[in-house]
């Protein structure tokens, strides 16, 4: 049994759902399970119509009959048959995105949004499935929120391992031993009061590696439009270099520095039981790609993870006392309570600094809150380069005509926060 995942780029129109069967097409014999993105750019969409239906921005209707519109343009390049059944199924399954902003939110926001943006994935893979049978690729469709189970964190949820792998032996296994293939959403969850939560912003790959933990699979294959794990991302370096192999270690390392290729809490359910991770390229699938495995094989060249919009935070006590144990409790806590992450940071006697994503829908109750309590000055438009296996020539490739704010070196680490020179603030 394997899992494979297709992000948002992979089923963004016709055209791509079509090179997804052409795909599956080309493993006859295994049994699949096949995780499935919202399409195109259609999650940011639906935080457009979230934010329209809490905060009246915008005409919720009118930015939810965009998306249907979206949809249905790929939906009728798909199936030439118009009287086909799955128009009143997509056409059902919308009705229930009008009835949630048909009222006023009765709910938190977090709560809310998980309710609206989650229809992304269950319309998308909808698609894909009926696709699938209609090109005859016998599969069935199953609700991802029926088997991987989560605590009531919205936006954030903590998996259920326990249940989610009851679930999926008791309720996955009779399917995908009928079908062969099975088609389902990533980044969605399910709580024991039948509320959707979502795992994470593009939270698809770790959908990928939980049921491969609890299926016991083979291998997880993420498929993307690049050829592989790159030491750096393409929009920001000319000579990009594939990386073949990768240890869990590093693989790990470089998620959780940014490296947006694997989402980064893909790896440790796959490394717990052992199971390879391929990333291949959906254009030209015949590539092997990038394995990460267990093997003894460290990163054979520097890897650059570059995050911008980033907002580097300084806090100093007011009455210029030291920075303690209690004050960085205090600090932790309403990062956690704002569910802002930080990303790196730095401790002097006075003085503590971190750097984050200036997300602003978090980052001003955020500010208003340490300020009543610290001194606080701040850095929009900072950028965060981390470097894995750096040296001196790598550091001076990445700081030319700019201004270094803070810098972190550890054995094999180097993080910069950096600022165009000559705009420093």
């Amino acid at each position: 049994m394997k899992v494979f995942k297709f992000g948002g780029a992979s089923v963004k129109d016709a055209a791509a759902v079509k090179n997804v069967a052409e795909i599956i097409k080309r493993f006859p014999s295994d049994e699949l399970i096949v995780v499935v993105s919202a399409m195109g750019k259609i999650t940011n969409h639906l935080e457009r119509l979230t934010d329209a239906f809490f905060y009246k921005k915008e005409n919720a209707e009118a930015v939810l009959n965009e998306i249907k519109t979206y949809h249905l343009n790929i939906v009728n390049q798909l199936f030439e048959d118009k009287n086909h059944p799955f128009y009143q199924d997509i056409e059902n399954t919308f009705v229930e995105l009008y009835w949630a902003i048909e009222d006023e939110p009765t709910n938190e926001y977090n709560h809310e949004y998980d309710q609206i943006v989650s229809m992304g994935e269950v319309i998308s893979s909808k698609i894909v499935s009926a696709y699938l049978n209609c090109a005859g690729i016998k599969n069935q469709w199953v609700d991802a929120r029926g088997l991987i189970q989560t605590d009531n964190t919205y936006r954030e949820g903590k998996v259920n391992f326990e249940l989610t792998e009851e679930l999926v032996k008791t309720d996955l296994f009779p399917v995908v031993h009928a079908n062969k293939i099975v088609i389902t959403q990533g980044f969605l969850g399910g709580t024991s009061e039948n509320f959707t939560t979502t795992l994470g912003r593009e939270g698809s790959d770790y959908t990928a590696a939980i049921l491969a933990y609890c299926a016991n699979a083979e291998s997880v294959t993420i498929w993307k439009d690049v050829p592989g794990v790159l030491n750096a991302d393409p929009k920001w370096f000319d000579n990009t270099v594939k990386i073949n192999e990768l240890t869990y270690q590093d693989a790990i390392e470089l998620t959780y520095y940014g490296a947006t290729v694997i989402h980064p809490k893909t790896i440790k359910p796959l490394q717990n039981k052992n199971i390879p991770l391929y990333v291949r390229s959906f254009i030209k699938p015949e590539d092997e790609g990038t394995v990460v495995k267990d093997t003894k094989k460290r990163l054979p060249i520097p890897s650059f993870i570059f995050k911008v919009d980033q907002l580097l935070i300084s806090m100093q006590p007011k009455d210029f006392s030291f920075i303690a144990e209690d004050n960085l409790s205090s600090i932790f806590d309403t990062f956690f309570r704002h569910h802002v992450k930080i990303h790196v940071m730095q401790l002097s006697a006075i003085n503590f600094s971190v750097c984050t994503d200036n997300d602003p829908r978090k980052i001003p109750a955020l500010l208003k809150e340490l300020q009543e309590n610290y001194k606080v000055l701040y850095n929009e438009g900072v950028e965060l380069c981390t470097i894995r296996y750096y040296d001196q020539a790598t550091i001076e490739r990445v700081v030319i005509d700019k201004q270094v704010l803070l810098e972190q070196k550890s054995r094999y680490t180097v993080q910069l926060v950096l600022k165009n020179a000559g705009v420093l603030r």
